[in-house]
């Protein structure tokens, strides 16, 4: 575990556990239509409740509402609807995932709606297939891979595309509607 390997250049020592960190990344998976998705944990800052959201008018099916969140509007993306699926069912199980994108060079914190949230798995590299050209329920620009998981397969969502706010021309418009619905709840 605390083996050293020799870099190129023959004179800068690594440790290797920083080498098998590097061969693997962590993903939040959550439930969503009875099929198994994950994101990049490093894309998530919370997990919260479903609960105190408020209705938008004018916004793509897609698009649930916006909730406050420590004082910020965060607008609220049902994943299910963005798929082209029907709308997700709220139960008791049911959870906004809070997510962190870049879009038009700043941060965006968006929520997203998902059926039950599972675990963090920890998936190597060499586990991960590309994303299947065909036969994928969702667009495959939507898919970063397919990650191998006790022999079944997790589709890796690509959180940049899935969320883009340039697709989404709703959230370039949402300021003033979306800061006006949050005040009033």
């Amino acid at each position: 575990m605390n083996a050293l390997v020799q870099a190129d250049n023959g004179r800068t020592l690594v440790p290797a556990v920083t080498q098998a960190v590097a061969d693997h990344a962590q993903y939040l998976t959550f439930m969503l239509g009875g099929e198994v998705f994950a994101i990049g944990i490093l894309a998530v800052k919370e997990i919260i409740e479903y609960s105190g959201l408020t209705e938008v008018p004018m916004m793509p099916a897609c698009i649930r509402g916006v909730i406050n969140l420590r004082g910020a509007v965060v607008p609220v993306m049902d994943l299910s609807t963005r798929f082209g699926k029907e709308m997700t069912a709220v139960t008791k199980r049911t959870c906004i995932v809070i997510v962190e994108i870049e879009g038009d060079g700043a941060q965006q914190v968006v929520g997203v709606v998902v059926d039950a949230v599972n675990a963090v798995l920890e998936i190597a590299a060499a586990e991960i297939e590309p994303a299947p050209t065909f036969g994928a329920k969702i667009r495959a620009d939507f898919i970063a891979g397919m990650g191998k998981v006790n022999g079944k397969f997790v589709i890796l969502l690509n959180v940049g595309s899935v969320l883009s706010m340039e697709e989404n021309g709703a959230f370039a418009d949402f300021g003033a509607g979306a800061q006006a619905a949050a005040v009033e709840a």
